[in-house]
């Protein structure tokens, strides 16, 4: 399967935080081939191992989360409508009229109900709050109380485009597309150069608090980690400096081993892998922000893959950009001196 197919088949499965286990068996069907060992934790970590075949060899851990933002259902209402709320940093200005998919007892689809202009009166420009809005499914009341539960999640429409340019726009690229490039680049690497044994996890909740990155770094105990996650790339009339088609983002904070991140960038020129350094500071946004302080401590990197329109449905990436986050992974699990500098 090539990158492209395997972003599309990843961020298309369904896991809106706090169900992600629902797309565990999926998961496994797609990437599971890659790996030696499949685990699911109490809270829904997807944890699939890769063994080097060395007694005492290094843990290694590779972490993207596998949650997306979404919706919770709230209420039904007459006519067939549904209430929600945000699961995550769900951007209500371009939630009307938006395509959705309701994860009930049966998997329906749905549309935010849009009121057009005309009928808004006074309020037409006013930006309506998520528990306002209401979702059209085309059921009567009756018929959908008994499809869809409380609570039951509702996720983004997954339609997938490729633009000009090599631009892939679609739902969930946040993070899915960097858990994409983890297994490229795992597998990319033979059994018998890689550094360590692999623990790549795919985390629950990031988007909630980061919740599942600790725990499953806890579970793992890891020598050393890559951490991975978007960011924002440059937009007109935006101060972002990361520009798609120009490589990953690798960052310097106080969450990270400088050592570490310093022979990373060094590797990763070296095999002529399109990056640049960037600060965060004391907060990342990622999982990092756990990971650093698990256990007894994980000396970690943080590298970065950018995209446009994050946490919308038509989030953009660059497939270039992609390929070399995935060599920056196989960069990550085949050379000794990342740990060799933090021994």
């Amino acid at each position: 399967m090539n990158l492209k197919d395997l972003i599309v088949g990843l961020c298309g499965l369904p896991s809106v935080s706090g169900r992600e286990k629902d797309s565990a068996a999926a998961l496994e069907r797609l990437i599971g081939g890659a790996f030696d060992e499949h685990v699911t934790d109490a809270v829904g970590n997807q944890l699939f191992i890769r063994r080097c075949g060395r007694e005492g060899a290094e843990k290694l851990l590779i972490d993207t989360h596998f949650d997306e933002i979404g919706m919770m259902v709230t209420g039904v209402r007459d006519g067939g409508y549904l209430t929600v709320t945000n699961i995550g940093g769900v951007d209500t200005r371009i939630l009307e009229a938006g395509e959705v998919v309701i994860y009930g007892k049966e998997t329906l689809p749905g549309v935010i109900v849009h009121v057009p202009a005309h009928l808004h009166g006074e309020k037409k420009n006013a930006l309506c709050p998520i528990t306002e809005l209401l979702i059209d499914t085309g059921y009567d009341k009756e018929t959908l109380e008994a499809m869809v539960p409380l609570g039951t999640r509702v996720g983004f429409r997954p339609v997938y485009t490729e633009l000009a340019n090599r631009h892939l726009i679609g739902k969930a690229f946040d993070d899915k597309a960097c858990g994409a490039c983890a297994v490229a680049g795992i597998a990319s690497v033979p059994r018998e150069e890689l550094a360590g044994d692999v623990y790549c996890l795919f985390s629950v909740q990031e988007e909630v608090g980061m919740l599942g990155g600790r725990t499953g770094a806890w579970q793992v105990c890891p020598d050393r980690a890559l951490v991975m996650d978007v960011s924002h790339a440059a937009m007109p009339e935006t101060n972002v400096v990361a520009k798609m088609g120009e490589g990953i983002e690798i960052s310097y904070s106080a969450l990270t081993s400088r050592k570490m991140t310093d022979e990373f960038l060094r590797l990763c020129r070296e095999k002529e892998i399109l990056c640049r350094p960037c600060a965060d500071a004391t907060n990342s946004g990622t999982n990092a922000n756990r990971i650093w302080l698990t256990g007894s401590g994980v000396p970690q990197v943080l590298a970065s893959l950018p995209i446009r329109s994050m946490h919308s449905a038509g989030e953009s990436l660059h497939l270039g950009d992609a390929e070399q986050l995935a060599a920056a992974v196989a960069v990550f699990v085949r050379e000794k001196s990342l740990g060799e500098v933090i021994a």
